[in-house]
């Protein structure tokens, strides 16, 4: 949930759903747990370059409180951690996918585009 007065906005259905997946990286981590499964931590910092390891539990540990992924620490020696989308998480699958779909129509119309079950490559029939 968004940090802002500690409460989402609730007077749109949209700013409550985008209260659970604003942030840099949260779009991307659903992405990568819904496509790939469950994930160790070192295996999502992996997949997405460019996020710090502060930022990526920052935003992991918000999405477990928000209910859409569950993180599963295994005592061993080194520690495991491991994530896994919730059923709340992978219902926000066909969003990310509409969302993706609109950026290639609209924002990346000759570019490649990634993850997410979209098309991989933006062509004139999916341009709006």
């Amino acid at each position: 949930m968004s940090d802002i007065g500690n409460k989402p906005r609730l007077d749109c259905a949209v700013d409550a759903t985008m209260s659970v997946i604003e942030g840099r990286w949260k779009a991307t981590i659903l992405c990568k747990l819904i496509m790939k499964g469950t994930l160790r931590f070192n295996q999502l910092m992996k997949e997405m370059s460019g996020v710090s390891p502060r930022i990526l539990t920052k935003q992991l540990r918000e999405m477990e409180r928000d209910g859409l992924v569950v993180r599963e620490v295994f005592p061993e020696v080194p520690p495991r951690v491991e994530y896994t989308i919730t059923p709340r998480g992978k219902g926000l699958g066909p969003i990310l996918t509409a969302m993706a779909q609109w950026g290639i129509r609209n924002m990346m119309p000759t570019m490649v585009a990634i993850d997410c079950g979209v098309p991989s490559r933006a062509t004139e029939s999916t341009r709006v």
